[in-house]
């Protein structure tokens, strides 16, 4: 059996979103990750997946025949470019303005913009300002 690896973050181990347009989807998630240098992982006719988030049509087997109601997704940003980039590719590929990228109050140099998806979940991308990492992730494999 070939060993895989996965990084892993802060406190969400995995999230599923069930769309009603999977192509739809797909261009404006592949868009918006691009922009954060965050790959595809997979795909095939009913789901696709990067790192964390599994979007998938209502007819998969995970889904169970219903769609999700409307969540926010925030991803983390290396800098105020990639917010920027994050927020043209959103624009660009079929999501919505919510919010255009900015300083936000949550915290001294929180800088973040907002898109809402096809689906009208509530996309964000955020860099919280110079920081420090311990890490850049957390590699598991098995």
């Amino acid at each position: 059996m070939e060993a895989q690896q996965l990084h892993r973050g802060r406190l969400i181990d995995h999230i599923q979103l069930v769309v009603r347009d999977l192509p739809a989807s797909l261009r404006f998630y592949e868009a918006v990750l691009g922009a954060l240098q965050i790959p595809l992982g997979g795909q095939a006719d009913s789901y696709f997946w990067a790192d964390e988030l599994f979007v998938s049509t209502a007819s998969s087997p995970a889904a169970n025949g219903h769609l999700t109601g409307r969540h926010h997704l925030a991803f983390q940003a290396k800098d105020r470019e990639m917010v920027d980039a994050f927020h043209r590719a959103a624009l660009a590929h079929g999501g919505r303005d919510n919010g255009a990228p900015g300083e936000r109050s949550y915290h001294p140099g929180y800088y973040a913009a907002f898109a809402l998806d096809p689906d009208g979940n509530n996309i964000e991308a955020v860099f919280h300002g110079a920081h420090q990492r311990s890490a850049s992730s957390v590699l598991i494999t098995f």
